[in-house]
């Protein structure tokens, strides 16, 4: 059966979550250090390692933007602290018009902007092979923002590039990662949404090396030449999802009408129609999904008690992707070649069986909307 943490709503089917004897989950815990460190401290040792790198290219830092609320964040506050920032974009595999606008708004922060569109038909079979292989349509997004910008600040000789959260601390993690602020290049390849696919294996799905070259991250003597480290802003700053959000709005960041589905707010995750597709899964694999990340992040920030999180969670999440910012499913996946009953059995493929009913052997129970029926409800 599942547990789940007394304090947020996460459980223990999460990779990487552990409980203590209290049955409070490691993120939780993580989030309660906050409490014993002193952020002037910190910001001042921000201030030193920008020092360090001002003024040492044409850009002081590289910047990885999605035009997100967070990446919008990290630009500002660079800019703040007297920073030349270079931001980069991968751009997402099926943006939004919600996602195009942000990026202009960015823009109109008044910084440098590179943005690179790998090639939409290789894109594509990736797509493909990630939903089928790992489970994750988004897989060639999810790597490439980690591989573009570094690949991007070997190119112009941009040796920092500042991250936003380390999301090993705020979600929970090994304990190895957790307070690491440098990003190097065993974080990318443990935490840079592999997933044990390595792009090596690309090639024997009849793609070749020059195919892939973007999803490649820089050689180790590149990276040395440069001198290419990275640090996670989220280290220095008290991260917070929603006050990166009141703070990028003000800037003309724009979140969708009304609540993102499967989700419990307006603001997160609006630039990719995909990533309906990418939540399912992970509810498919885990069991929970996206509402209970979120609302475990108000639970922590005393902005909704554990009774109300409970009570998102079971209103909210788990709902099979019929459409995701207005886009119906069946768009969706037509890029990718792919039918609807194809989807749906690939979705069969990747459902736990000791989280999900099933009505027989590889056929998941679903209810008279299609949704699965989990074994256990979170409580």
């Amino acid at each position: 059966m599942l547990s789940y943490c007394t304090r947020c709503v996460l459980p223990d089917s999460k990779p990487d979550l552990t409980f203590d004897t209290d049955g409070i989950c490691n993120a939780c815990r993580n989030f309660e250090q906050r409490e014993t460190i002193d952020w002037n401290v910190r910001l001042e040792e921000l201030n030193e390692i920008l020092t360090r790198y001002r003024s040492k290219a044409s850009w002081d830092c590289v910047v990885p933007v999605s035009g997100g609320k967070d990446s919008t964040y990290q630009v500002l506050k660079m800019v703040e602290m007297g920073m030349r920032p270079l931001a980069v974009t991968s751009t997402t595999c099926d943006l939004s018009d919600v996602g195009r606008r942000n990026i202009r708004a960015l823009q109109r922060i008044g910084v440098d902007h590179i943005e690179v569109s790998p090639n939409p038909v290789v894109r594509a079979k990736l797509n493909r092979i990630g939903l089928d292989r790992v489970g994750d349509i988004s897989w060639p997004e999810h790597v490439g923002i980690f591989t573009i910008p570094v690949r991007a600040a070997v190119m112009f000789e941009v040796p920092l590039i500042v991250w936003g959260e380390n999301s090993q601390n705020e979600y929970g993690g090994p304990a190895s990662a957790v307070d690491n602020q440098i990003l190097n290049r065993r974080w990318l390849e443990e935490f840079g949404g592999l997933l044990g696919l390595r792009v090596s294996d690309l090639e024997l799905e009849g793609l070749h090396a020059k195919d892939l070259r973007l999803y490649e991250y820089p050689s180790d003597d590149d990276l040395l030449r440069v001198g290419v480290s990275g640090i996670f802003l989220g280290y220095f700053v008290p991260w917070d999802g929603l006050t990166n959000y009141l703070i990028s709005q003000t800037y003309g960041f724009s979140g969708a009408q009304g609540l993102v589905e499967g989700s419990m707010v307006s603001y997160e995750n609006v630039d990719n129609h995909q990533t309906g597709i990418h939540d399912y899964f992970k509810y498919l694999k885990f069991g929970f999904g996206r509402t209970s990340d979120i609302a475990s992040l108000h639970v922590r920030r005393g902005r909704i008690s554990r009774k109300d999180a409970v009570s998102a969670v079971r209103r909210l999440e788990g709902s099979f992707p019929w459409t995701y910012l207005g886009k119906s499913l069946v768009e969706i996946l037509q890029p990718i070649g792919l039918t609807l009953e194809e989807f749906r059995a690939i979705c069969d493929r990747f459902t736990n069986r000791h989280l999900f009913e099933f009505d027989s052997p590889g056929v998941p129970a679903r209810d008279k909307s299609g949704n699965l029926i989990p074994r256990f409800v979170c409580a």
